[in-house]
């Protein structure tokens, strides 16, 4: 009877369970959930905390020694001074200045990518981790590109006569992200063969 149902409240769509906004006609689903937008601010403030830490560091280092200088750290390291107009780990460092506004327009892209895959998969601790370790390296270097013309690197790994190329703080993150990443697929993959396994 009507006056049974009055007062209850709808079951929960799918989509509202997984912390998503629900655009199929409920109008009381329609807002994003406390839960969802809490997570996606907390994965949004440890990426702003990367971005953060890369550009404090990056100020330091680049205030304190002279380009080419190091300070040595340990037999197998050191901190340093160097620019690098390329990717990561000086990948294209020689070219000609296109990479600059090249890299820069990928790592724009990639970060409107990862924003929207955070926002979709709020639910998944792992993913979210490394995409926020990604977007937080991304943004630090596209900083340095669009105010420097390159990058800052500091940070040197070297045994007698080997040199590891200089990288940063955005650099490891970017690196932890890619790791996390791979990590959270192998994981994914381990649980559909145990589910597979259980038919």
């Amino acid at each position: 009877m009507p006056e049974a149902n009055k007062g209850r409240k709808p079951a929960p769509t799918g989509l509202a369970r997984a912390g998503l906004p629900d655009h199929g006609g409920n109008a009381g689903a329609q807002a994003p959930s406390p839960r969802w937008m809490g997570r996606f601010a907390g994965w949004l403030l440890l990426a702003l905390v990367l971005v953060i830490v890369d550009q404090l560091t990056k100020a330091y280092f680049d205030s304190h020694l002279v380009y080419g200088e190091r300070w040595h750290l340990l037999p197998f390291f050191d901190f340093t001074l160097l620019y690098n107009p390329g990717a990561a780990f000086s990948f294209l460092a020689g070219g000609q200045g296109w990479q600059r506004w090249l890299f820069t327009a990928i790592a724009l892209g990639a970060a409107v990518l990862i924003l929207y895959l955070l926002r979709r998969n709020t639910g998944q601790p792992l993913f979210c981790a490394a995409l926020a370790c990604v977007l937080g390296g991304a943004v630090g270097n596209v900083i340095d590109r669009i105010l420097h013309g390159h990058v800052v690197d500091f940070l040197l790994f070297y045994w007698h006569d080997w040199f590891f190329p200089a990288f940063n703080i955005a650099d490891v993150a970017i690196t932890c992200g890619a790791i996390l990443l791979v990590l959270d697929e192998l994981l994914r993959m381990r649980r559909e063969r145990r589910a597979a396994s259980v038919r």
